[in-house]
């Protein structure tokens, strides 16, 4: 089996099970949650996003986010680039969203206990009529970003899971530490611009090829680019940043 086919088997599954799914990346119970002092499933799966893309960056983004693949579907119909602009805005939600985490759990006196089922009791996260509701919205809220704002614009615009994967890449990069990337042979680029049409989060592969700055937070590393790529111009390994010459 190919790397996308992969790829897209997995977001594929990944999009069939976002009804069981939808607690644990839930943006609300983590704040209810705090409030209650309980460390809920959804604030474990952020953490654990941290830590994840200090080896991996954001390839959950690329390979197993539920969003990411119902946008990648919606792309097939409304294939127009994001606009650069979008990706502050998801930072200025984010703060204020760990902001009321914080506040919730001062209120509560500190961290009590953790609760992975909270408000999830039957471990399936659309289980009642109230769920559907839920869940139906922010279906509808990604469709409505990714025909609006274009491929993947609910992950520039909104996404509340996207910077504990930056931050988690920023701290990889202060250390030092081996993580996957995108690497490329320059001197085989023939300019085609087949990467920059495969690139899911409309990130100019081309330009940063031959700029040498691969190494984007809004990279995604579901490396549609380097199997698009006639020249095999870009690879995916496993290793630490090259440094760059004084």
């Amino acid at each position: 089996m190919k790397r996308q086919q992969v790829r897209k088997t997995l977001l594929l599954a990944s999009m069939l099970l976002f009804p069981i799914t939808l607690n644990y990346l839930s943006p609300y119970l983590i704040i209810r949650g705090s409030f209650e002092g309980v460390l809920s499933g959804s604030a474990l799966l952020f953490i654990t996003q941290f830590l994840t893309a200090l080896l991996f960056g954001r390839a959950f983004c690329g390979w197993l986010c539920p969003a990411g693949a119902l946008q990648e579907v919606c792309a097939n119909i409304q294939p127009k680039p994001a606009g650069k602009k979008l990706n502050i805005v998801k930072y200025g939600i984010w703060v204020v969203w760990l902001g009321a985490i914080i506040a919730g759990f001062i209120s509560a006196g500190g961290l009590k206990h953790v609760n992975i089922l909270f408000m999830t009791d039957s471990g399936i996260s659309v289980d009642a009529p109230v769920g559907y509701f839920v869940y139906f919205t922010v279906v509808l809220l990604i469709v409505v970003l990714s025909f609006t704002l274009g491929r993947r614009g609910f992950c520039h615009s909104t996404c509340w899971m996207a910077p504990f994967m930056v931050l988690g890449i920023q701290l990889r990069n202060v250390l030092h530490l081996p993580g996957l990337r995108l690497t490329a042979e320059p001197d085989r680029c023939i300019r085609c611009g087949a990467c920059n049409l495969a690139c899911p989060m409309s990130l100019p592969v081309r330009e940063l090829i031959q700029d040498g700055k691969l190494a984007q937070q809004e990279c995604i590393l579901c490396a549609s680019c380097a199997d698009s790529c006639p020249r095999k111009v870009l690879t995916m390994t496993f290793q630490k940043a090259k440094q760059r010459k004084a």
